[in-house]
């Protein structure tokens, strides 16, 4: 769909904050919930969780400039970063964010 161009700067701007910062938060909370699932000590929960994080985060940014829209980007980084914080928040109530 092409967009007037008064939109497409804004769009494109949204599409960036999402990588950014959407990515960033999508990363940290993803981490976080592979932290308390991970099997073994926590040290090394911890480090396989640091290491996986940066490949979510490289996939969150080729997602969000490949979604047809930016409202689907963000959508896309809202529910799986929504789902691992919910993870987090029932199978660990004394964890936090």
């Amino acid at each position: 769909m092409l967009l007037p161009e008064s939109i497409y700067p804004m769009a494109l701007f949204s599409r960036l904050l999402a990588a950014i910062f959407g990515g960033y938060l999508l990363a940290n909370v993803a981490s976080i919930a592979l932290t308390h699932l991970l099997p073994g000590s926590r040290a090394d929960g911890v480090m396989v969780a640091i290491f996986v994080s940066f490949f979510i985060y490289a996939g969150a940014v080729v997602w969000v400039f490949a979604a047809s829209t930016a409202w689907r980007a963000w959508l896309g980084l809202f529910i799986p970063g929504l789902s691992c914080a919910s993870i987090v928040f029932l199978l660990y109530p004394q964890a936090s964010l």
